[in-house]
């Protein structure tokens, strides 16, 4: 009887955490971001998730989870099973990571599309690097970078971004805020380098990220 009633006490107390966790949340979907390093694409996610006032119980941006796309891959993984096994599973999960240097680049690809449960995750990549799509707000262009010896294809990118942005930093706080009157430009020029990378059999470059704003802009419905 003792073993029943502490049974029946901690399954209530389970149900109270959960009323609790699900009232903070607002009515639209509970998405989580994972993203490659620690500062750029997290603060750029968070600051896009304030600009639309999306609540951060629904939008949750995670960047500690190391720099290798399938370390990427393992923790929205494990961050899912958490959530789902406390009742509040997240509805979509986005993995944000480049191609630059990357050995697993495509390993991740290739788990995230055969991932369970379908149509949960999604690949949020970026050849060669997250500063294309940067890139994208200024000019539009699908001149193939290659790494060149004491020059990764990610830092030509970052050559040319800072042509527009001089001062660009990695890991500014309101890059997404400040680039806000180009975004729509930004997300035209990428779906277009997209469709030309489909034409010509090729990823490079190319970048998913407008995908992803678009989610967030259409968050709250």
């Amino acid at each position: 009887m003792g073993t029943d009633n502490l049974f029946h006490k901690r399954k209530a107390k389970t149900a109270k955490e959960l009323q609790r966790r699900v009232a903070k949340r607002d009515a639209y979907k509970k998405i989580l971001i994972v993203c490659e390093g620690e500062k750029t694409e997290p603060n750029y996610f968070e600051d896009a998730r304030d600009y639309y006032r999306l609540n951060t119980v629904n939008v949750e941006v995670r960047g500690d989870c190391g720099s290798d796309p399938m370390s990427i891959v393992n923790f929205a993984k494990q961050r899912f099973r958490e959530e789902k096994d406390a009742g509040d599973p997240f509805e979509q999960v986005y993995c944000v990571f480049d191609k630059d240097g990357h050995a697993k680049y495509s390993q991740a690809l290739s788990t995230l599309a055969s991932a369970t449960p379908h149509g949960v995750y999604f690949a949020i990549n970026s050849v060669p690097s997250f500063e294309y799509w940067l890139l994208l707000h200024f000019i539009y262009t699908t001149r193939p970078y290659t790494a060149l010896p004491g020059n990764s294809s990610g830092n030509q990118v970052l050559i040319e971004l800072k042509r527009y942005i001089p001062d660009y930093e990695k890991g500014c706080r309101t890059i997404f805020s400040n680039l806000i009157g180009n975004l729509e430009q930004a997300k035209r020029f990428a779906e277009r380098s997209l469709q030309e990378c489909n034409r010509n059999g090729t990823d490079n470059p190319s970048t998913h990220v407008h995908r992803l704003v678009q989610v967030l802009q259409d968050l709250k419905g």
